[in-house]
């Protein structure tokens, strides 16, 4: 994602020729400047633009699991590391002059308005304060009038009243300078009467529209995309309350349309599930805690097992911390800055390979749109799988292509095919791949590839037939399963050599559900 955004940066330099701002140094007092004075405006040139900055938060569920509400703290962490990130004073400005940004109207490339209002109100304001002070000194010190009682009343009172509202605004932002998001979500998270009846998550969610228009404003003026990526870890470990309180919490943050948030969720599904499925929030859902993360999650990666290469990487990275070692380390630092000195190529060229990779995304997404492709006809009736299926085979393809020096890499439609088998039959999909991957264990033989995969579940079916009972959340989650035989016995007869090249790229499959099949089978043949 960082080298995404530099790229991104330079290509739109290139573009524009014009530079992003940040709100420190000279910027801070532009950015107030703009905050008390103007209007942000959403023009057509602003939406244009393609570079993008990441604001990285890691967000660590176990600190915050002894707390009773882990949600809170999930926000907390939101709203504090985007006032550290563009500093306290903007935002404290921002809540007491700010101004939602507005789509502009008709053609108009103005990205700032001033405020005329703001401005009339601010020199009214001024000129009555001004004129209150000279009745007062008037009053004071000129002889002969320092007698009349009633002119030094109005002066006071002129002073008084034009004085009042501005001090009234300094001492708004000097409350929210001193009193952060988080400090204000923490007090009512503490007042049970206000959490227990006065919708405590609304106002919480008015403290995040804040955030949200704040970003918006920060966009343009920075000129570029801002995006808020939460790393969401060790939710696992905590108790199953506290998750689903997590990711209520993460619906309610992505409940507008254009939210800037990502969240990427590092969790171990098979943990998850059975923490879903012993709270209430699965009411509605058939008791199934695979159906509420399929319609959260909207671009699922489950990490395939770790191959050959990876573990040998993984290990050098063990050993590498190791303190005697740290040696090595620093010379491999050395070695690789005076490569970049001497101009050798680090890297094969990026854009060929980005090149090739949009060539086979659109010829994948061709043939979804393809009335006379078969594949169309298996294409999803819900939206959000459309979409996880949309979002996750341009993944696929750009995995198949990092390993292209393998022999035999499958046609982008193949691919596109594979991600919907995937997404539509998920436990027809993951009982057929264990059933091949234990016949494969027992008995390999150079044959054994060119079997195709129906052939394979149809062997099998009667045990997965056994197991229905244990299985029975993760088969709810497939479709019609005579789609299911039409597209692996017909249109798409995939063979065991495929599902083994397509295994180590499968990102869309939750590989825990294979893990737990194979964990039953074992204990049904060893009964």
């Amino acid at each position: 994602m960082r080298q995404e955004m530099a790229q991104r940066e330079e290509s739109e330099l290139r573009r524009s020729h014009q530079k992003p701002r940040s709100p420190e140094g000279w910027g801070l007092l532009v950015v107030l400047w703009y905050l008390a004075f103007y209007k942000p405006i959403i023009t057509e040139a602003h939406l244009r633009r393609k570079n993008i900055e990441f604001i990285f938060i890691r967000f660590s569920a176990w600190q915050y699991a002894g707390c009773d509400k882990l949600w809170a703290g999930l926000v907390t962490t939101l709203c504090d590391s985007i006032r550290h990130h563009f500093g306290a004073l903007p935002l404290s400005v921002y809540h007491v002059m700010g101004t939602r940004p507005r789509f502009a109207s008709g053609f108009s490339q103005k990205e700032w308005v001033l405020k005329t209002g703001t401005c009339l109100k601010l020199w009214g304001m001024l000129f009555i304060l001004s004129a209150g002070l000279s009745i007062l000194l008037v009053a004071l010190l000129v002889p002969g009038i320092k007698d009349h009682h009633a002119l030094k009343v109005v002066g006071s009172a002129v002073t008084s009243l034009s004085g009042s509202g501005l001090a009234l605004g300094a001492f708004s932002i000097l409350k929210n300078l001193l009193i952060s998001e988080k400090q204000k979500i923490e007090r009512l998270t503490n007042s049970e009467k206000f959490t227990s009846q006065l919708g405590f998550m609304n106002k919480v969610r008015n403290e995040v529209e804040v955030l949200v228009d704040y970003l918006a404003f920060m966009e343009i003026f920075e000129r570029r995309r801002l995006r808020v990526v939460l790393e969401i870890t060790s939710l696992d470990i905590c108790y199953p309350e506290k998750v689903a309180g997590v990711l209520n919490a993460m619906n309610t943050l992505l409940s507008e349309a254009n939210t800037p948030f990502i969240f990427i969720l590092a969790v171990d599904p098979s943990v998850i599930v059975p923490c879903l499925e012993q709270t209430g929030c699965m009411k509605g859902l058939a008791d199934n805690g695979y159906l509420y993360l399929n319609r959260t999650v909207t671009l699922p990666f489950s990490i395939p097992e770790m191959g050959a290469r990876s573990r040998l990487r993984f290990l050098e990275a063990a050993i590498q911390t190791r303190e005697d070692l740290m040696y090595r380390i620093i010379t491999g630092n050395v070695e690789r800055r005076r490569a970049k000195c001497q101009g050798a190529p680090v890297v094969p060229s990026r854009q060929e390979a980005d090149a090739e990779a949009v060539r086979c995304i659109h010829e994948a997404f061709a043939c979804l749109h393809n009335s006379t492709d078969p594949l169309a006809r298996y294409l999803p009736t819900n939206g959000a799988h459309v979409r996880r299926i949309v979002n996750t085979i341009p993944v696929t393809l750009r995995l198949l292509l990092h390993r292209a020096g393998t022999p035999g890499i499958p046609s982008p439609r193949a691919a596109a095919a594979w991600v919907v088998l995937a997404d539509q039959w998920p436990c027809r999909l993951s009982w057929a791949l264990q059933c091949l991957e234990d016949a494969w264990q027992s008995q390999p033989s150079p044959d054994f590839g060119a079997r195709s995969l129906w052939s394979i579940f149809q062997e099998n079916v009667g045990e997965l037939s056994s197991l229905r009972q244990s299985l029975h959340n993760v088969l709810s989650l497939d479709g019609d399963p005579e789609l299911f035989q039409t597209f692996l016995a017909y249109d798409f007869p995939f063979t065991a050599r495929d599902a083994r090249a397509f295994l180590g790229v499968t990102v869309n499959l939750d590989h825990s559900i294979r893990h737990k099949m194979g964990l039953l089978r074992g204990l049904d043949r060893l009964q």
